[in-house]
């Protein structure tokens, strides 16, 4: 196995959120071919612009040597495949492949001989070899470790940031072989400045991707469940972490709803692997069950000072900032807010959402929810802060009063934007995770 010929072109399956800016990337220095089956988005792309926001048209136009298309014979030149699609999870979290075999197949479709198919999207170790390699070869007719070759480099894009973008961070390699490991690694180290990491082999580099985000996930209920007991001790919850942050090792982690496509789904990934292997996790699953419950603990709490102030909860209408599963970003996938609207419509009580961040269409493909208007003329009865936006840390507790109606309002401040003491002051009945 020979390195990668610069002359040889590249194919980026699956143009999202990891895929676009790789491609981007790409185009600035060698041939790329970006493919989606999504003809709207490669006539969105070809037209300059991302919805996603993760590149900008100048991004876009910069990257010379980048094509676009929807047409899989256009894919039949490509030398190298890097697979950048979604893997999500089920209704009854478990992993679902489906985006990634698909995506397989189109691969083993066209691959020529001597092809890399180099993997990003996120998976339980061993799933390259175990589900994507015999999709391969059906597809192909042709062998693994003789014919083509395989690669695993997992994505570490964080939507919505624009310091930690992709070449600055650091990027873990593998390849089926140890000179497809080096032909891998060499490769993406045509782009990335932040330097690689060549893992031991494919498995290793799966896992290694995997535990990143159930790590977070476990230190985040952590304090999810810290935040639980000081509600009950009646005391706050930043208060606390700040005093404990004076520590110079304390993990700066902050309570809150975890969502999006990593943290809140990668951990079931790993305990699908375990118990297919015969173990059942106790500590990734309990916090799982923590994280998933708490949009629906915020809503009873909503609802409890709500009840607590003699609101007759059904006649109220409860507004919420924020949809998206993170601040300034537009990504609503595996939004927890939807939970918190279906415990609160489960109480009759009238919800109205809106999100600068946002697409309402999307809002209403994805979730069927309609986002809706709260204002000095449209107001509430309680406000739920859920979502970190520049355009809500931006805002003062005295503007947020002005959309409530009542004598005292309830604030939910998910994010703890505000000071608790400034948003009584302002006549608020308050609650922070």
């Amino acid at each position: 196995m020979q390195a990668i010929h610069p002359d040889q072109p590249i194919a980026i399956i699956g143009l999202g959120y990891v895929g676009l800016p790789l491609a981007v990337e790409f185009g600035k220095k060698r041939s790329v071919v970006g493919f989606d089956i999504n003809a709207k988005r490669i006539a969105e792309l070809q037209g300059g612009h991302d919805h996603t926001l993760e590149t900008t048209p100048e991004e876009l136009k910069a990257a010379a040597q980048l094509a676009f298309t929807s047409h899989i014979d256009d894919l039949r030149d490509c030398a190298v495949f890097i697979v950048t699609v979604p893997t999500p999870i089920d209704n009854a979290n478990r992993p679902d492949l489906t985006p990634l075999v698909k995506a397989s197949e189109t691969v083993g479709k066209v691959m020529r001989q001597g092809a890399i198919v180099i993997f990003e999207s996120t998976v339980y170790p061993g799933a390259t070899e175990e589900v994507c390699v015999p999709v391969l070869e059906k597809f192909s007719g042709k062998k693994f470790n003789v014919d083509f070759f395989c690669g695993y480099s997992p994505e570490r894009i964080n939507p919505g940031d624009k310091v930690n973008t992709l070449t600055k961070i650091k990027k873990i390699t593998s390849g089926s072989t140890l000179e497809v490991a080096d032909a891998v690694d060499a490769l993406y180290n045509q782009i990335i400045t932040a330097g690689t990491h060549k893992a031991a082999s494919i498995k290793v580099a799966e896992a290694a991707k995997v535990i990143e985000n159930t790590q977070r996930d476990l230190n985040i209920a952590l304090v999810n469940e810290l935040s639980v007991i000081f509600e009950r001790l009646g005391i706050d919850t930043l208060d606390v972490l700040e005093a404990a942050g004076s520590k110079w090792n304390f993990l700066p982690f902050r309570p809150g709803l975890v969502g999006g496509h990593c943290i809140g789904v990668d951990p079931y990934y790993l305990t699908h692997k375990a118990e297919q292997i015969g173990y059942l996790p106790q500590v990734i699953l309990a916090g799982r069950r923590i994280n998933d419950n708490m949009a629906r603990y915020v809503a009873r709490n909503t609802i409890k000072l709500m009840l607590k102030n003699g609101m007759d909860v059904p006649r109220c209408r409860i507004g919420i900032l924020g949809i998206t599963f993170k601040e300034n970003c537009p990504d609503i996938r595996n939004s927890k807010i939807v939970d918190m609207v279906k415990e609160f419509e489960a109480w009759g009580a009238s919800v109205s959402i809106v999100d600068p961040w946002a697409s309402a269409d999307e809002v209403v493909q994805e979730y069927g929810i309609t986002l809706g208007e709260i204002s000095k003329e449209s107001p509430v009865d309680a406000l739920v802060v859920a979502v970190g936006h520049r355009e809500y840390r931006n805002t003062n507790v005295e503007d947020l009063r002005m959309l409530c109606r009542g004598n005292q309002p309830v604030l939910i401040d998910v994010k703890s934007l505000f000071k608790a003491s400034d948003a009584r002051a302002a006549g608020f009945s308050v609650f922070r995770l």
